[in-house]
């Protein structure tokens, strides 16, 4: 079963407004989780360059305020892939979830269930498909690698059917592995190896080993005793290595339309000639998506390139994106530029780490009510009005 509730002295940070913003989330989580599983959360690769600018090319997009405006009766209620959401906010997939916190896929999807927004639960977490199936009441979305071995990749999409779950995201760019010089470092492995220095790092940890502690799950749950011979799992980067396919391409995403018959979101579109071929493909909507810098460093951001994925595919398919989103500011500027919603990776994981589910919780609360207040400076008062009406600047708006 998961954990039991975070300390009530956590409670108390919340409720005495110690904790105001996503970035209090994050210092809380640095404090309290291991280095390697904080580092690899909040890391990119190589320079990080990408990384960076997920983030900061968000600043240079600035909003009109508008006055004297009736700003009662708001409302951020959308829809993404037709199904409704309390906000255009989803949790994006994540891998190793649950070594930020215990049973943190449980945690984070029970959150987002509470906050009426989609959980997607990566292939690559510590809690199984199952896991999260039954120890929820809602339907999660489930995202998907392609791996080599393709029975085992058919079983999890057939798995990801059984649980429920209500869309597949199928992630394209994470055919090979950019490197992130922190991992290496660090000696990132699941569970962790129990070296001098990890000894030492976690003994400085308490709040995390004792949760750790009170439950079994702690490694690739949806892989092991599912996946045939598929070497070492104490390792994230080898099994990337072995099973990562670098053959991945349109007509995998064709097959796997073909045997996925819900909602098919695909992850990863950053250029615009991907974006029409993935209109094309029959998907649902697509996720401008850099893999949060974590891939080929020097891209550009996910939020400079929405415009231009936006103007080539028009409507013909649903247009979503994740990167750098840390505020409701954050959202309702992604709004205006085309998207239909907004994935939260890292954010969610700082509230993972600071508290369990109250910090997902409280992360998902401050994007509310950031957004709410924004949109209505903004002088609007339904998350569907918003457009490039709310940006201040030239055509394009500083990016």
């Amino acid at each position: 079963m998961p954990t039991s509730k975070p300390p009530s002295a956590l409670e108390t940070l919340f409720s005495l407004g110690h904790v105001t913003c996503v970035e209090d989330l994050r210092r809380l989580a640095k404090r309290r989780v291991p280095r390697m599983f904080y580092d690899y959360a909040d890391s990119g690769s190589y320079t990080e360059s990408t990384y960076r600018a997920n983030e900061s090319d968000f600043q240079k997009i600035k909003l009109r305020q508008r006055v004297a405006v009736d700003m009662t009766n708001r409302t951020l209620a959308s829809t993404m892939v037709g199904q409704p959401v309390a906000m255009p906010v989803a949790i994006a997939p994540t891998g190793l979830t649950g070594m930020q916190h215990a049973d943190g896929e449980i945690h984070a999807a029970r959150a987002a269930a509470k906050a009426g927004v989609p959980f997607t639960l990566s292939t690559m977490s510590i809690c199984s498909i199952e896991d999260v199936a039954e120890n929820t009441d809602r339907p999660f979305w489930f995202q998907l690698y392609v791996m080599r071995d393709r029975d085992f990749i058919d079983r999890l999409i057939d798995r990801a059917k059984a649980a429920g779950c209500s869309a597949l995201v199928l992630t394209l760019d994470l055919q090979i592995l950019g490197q992130r010089h922190k991992d290496i470092k660090n000696g990132l492995s699941t569970p962790p190896r129990m070296t001098i220095p990890n000894i030492l790092d976690m003994a400085t940890k308490p709040y995390w080993c004792a949760n750790m502690l009170q439950t079994q799950r702690r490694t690739f749950r949806n892989i092991v005793g599912h996946a045939k011979g598929v070497g070492d799992l104490r390792s994230l980067s080898s099994w990337t290595a072995e099973q990562f396919d670098p053959r991945l391409n349109w007509d995998d995403v064709k097959r796997i339309r073909d045997r996925w018959d819900g909602k098919l979101i695909l992850k990863g579109i950053i250029d615009p000639e991907d974006a029409v071929k993935a209109a094309e493909s029959g998907a649902d909507a697509l996720i401008v998506s850099n893999h949060g810098g974590r891939q080929l460093d020097g891209a550009i951001s996910s939020i400079a390139a929405l415009p231009a994925v936006v103007a080539a595919v028009g409507d013909t398919i649903e247009v979503h994106m994740d990167g750098g989103i840390r505020t409701g500011q954050d959202v309702i500027k992604a709004v205006a530029l085309g998207a239909k919603g907004v994935y939260i990776g890292r954010a969610f994981l700082y509230g993972l780490g600071a508290g369990g589910e109250a910090g997902v919780s409280e992360c998902l609360t401050i994007i509310r009510k950031e957004l709410d207040v924004t949109m209505a400076m903004c002088g609007l008062r339904d998350i569907q009005d918003v457009t490039t009406n709310i940006l201040a600047g030239g055509p394009g708006f500083g990016l």
